[in-house]
């Protein structure tokens, strides 16, 4: 039942808002079905699948709200939820940024679901972790990966009129490869919205090569040194270019509380804060990295452009701060893309007559949030390049960096590359600057 059809999601929509007795009622259905293998130490330990529909119903009266859900869909359960919901607005105290629900929007064709993927079998994940562990054990490495692909659903129903339904599809895999005695590591990770252009194989490939090029580090001082950083190194849950395009908000910034703000009021929008060559910008229907038509609140999701050329275009508003300072509210984004070049990170070593390969940060914290400064560790394969050509693995690093400056000292851009819904190109950077040596691999 998780993946339900546009009609068989609505009918449900329809008849939880039949029963709602509140001044306006908004209803949401989410379903997934997943699968999933893991392994480690060349063997696999877990695999498994969920199956699950959620339905969440927001109840207002005035400025009163309450939210309830469940997950079983018989009409008594169903009366249930929406009584609960009431129960919870007539408690709950007034809302100072209250604004009413959405009307009826005008919404994109999204282009997020795969049937290919959707027919990602367990014979499927078991081959290809076979294959995975296949090449480290043949190159006496261990690999511990992760596999996880899925359908989705969301669908949105008001008492003001607004529909909304999305389908999508995602296959995320990652893979770490050490040496036996634990000196040496490598990395790969990569998602995709359809799974004909996932191939375990290459991306195990990657790891293997790194861990086994990176036993017996040497260390190098601190300081500040050209980088190239991989896109694991600019992307993960808690990365730089993640943490600079959700800090593109407008209220924070007029609050003074970012990278945003302009001294003495206001915020920097049309300024220019980074090189010429930076754009950045969010597109719902892009092919390789589409994301979802509206957001939480039924919110239609469009391009739109966040630096171009280095300036920046535009800022998040939500419906309250658009509201209060005249400006038009934007949607959460569900992805970014970064433009880029033609160039590999094979290209961008070439060019380099000394410089530092890194191929994933992590433990990524926050500095100082109005300039945007953040610290964090590389790992899993860190490499020296002279003249072009990698020389010796080094020793990990602690860095000191903002995104902000970062972009402001770059000297190339490469291919963009799918990573977390995004697209992001590698980086070659001057003065990127690490403060101290890590032990850790």
């Amino acid at each position: 039942m998780a993946i339900l059809t546009q009609d068989e999601a609505q009918t449900i929509l329809k008849k939880v808002l039949s029963f709602s007795k509140a001044d306006e009622c908004q209803a949401s259905l989410q379903g997934r079905v997943t699968g999933n293998i893991r392994y480690a130490r060349n063997t696999v330990n877990t695999a498994g699948s969920t199956d699950n529909v959620s339905l969440a119903v927001e109840s207002r009266f005035g400025k009163r709200s309450g939210v309830a859900t469940c997950n079983q869909f018989d009409d008594a359960t169903l009366r249930n939820c929406v009584q609960r919901a009431e129960e919870i607005a007539r408690l709950a105290p007034e809302d100072p940024e209250y604004m009413p629900l959405l009307g009826p929007q005008q919404y994109l064709t999204p282009n997020s679901f795969s049937a290919r993927t959707a027919a990602i079998t367990p014979d499927f994940r078991a081959q290809v972790a076979q294959d995975s562990i296949a090449l480290s054990s043949g190159k006496q490495l261990t690999a511990a990966g992760y596999l996880e692909d899925g359908s989705t659903f969301q669908a949105l129903r008001n008492s003001k009129g607004l529909e909304a339904y999305q389908q999508g599809t995602n296959v995320d895999f990652s893979v770490t490869v050490r040496t036996p005695d634990g000196t040496g590591s490598g990395y790969a990770v990569a998602d995709f919205t359809d799974a004909s252009q996932f191939d375990a194989r290459k991306l195990t490939q990657i790891a293997v090569d790194k861990a086994a090029g990176s036993r017996n580090a040497k260390a190098l001082e601190p300081g500040k040194y050209t980088v190239i950083l991989e896109p694991a190194a600019l992307v993960s849950d808690e990365g730089l270019l993640n943490n600079l395009v959700y800090n593109f908000g407008a209220r924070e910034a007029d609050e003074g509380r970012s990278f945003l703000s302009k001294k003495g009021g206001g915020n920097r929008k049309g300024e220019k804060l980074f090189d010429s060559r930076i754009s950045i910008y969010s597109d719902p229907l892009n092919a390789q990295a589409p994301g979802s038509v509206f957001d939480g609140e039924g919110l239609p999701v469009k391009r739109i452009n966040w630096v171009e050329k280095g300036v920046v275009k535009n800022l998040y508003y939500s419906r309250y701060w658009a509201e209060k300072t005249g400006q038009q509210p934007t949607a959460f984004s569900g992805n970014f893309i970064m433009e880029g070049g033609t160039q590999s990170v094979q290209d961008l070593i070439k060019s380099t007559a000394k410089g530092i390969l890194v191929t994933r940060l992590w433990y990524i914290r926050d500095v100082d949030p109005q300039t945007l400064l953040f610290t964090g560790l590389t790992r899993d394969g860190t490499f020296f390049i002279e003249n072009g050509k990698i020389k010796f693995p080094i020793k990990n690093f602690r860095f000191n960096e903002s995104p902000v400056i970062m972009l402001n000292n770059i000297e190339a851009i490469g291919r963009p590359q799918r990573l977390g819904g995004n697209l992001v190109p590698p980086l070659k950077i001057r003065d990127f600057t690490f403060t101290s040596l890590s032990d850790a691999v």
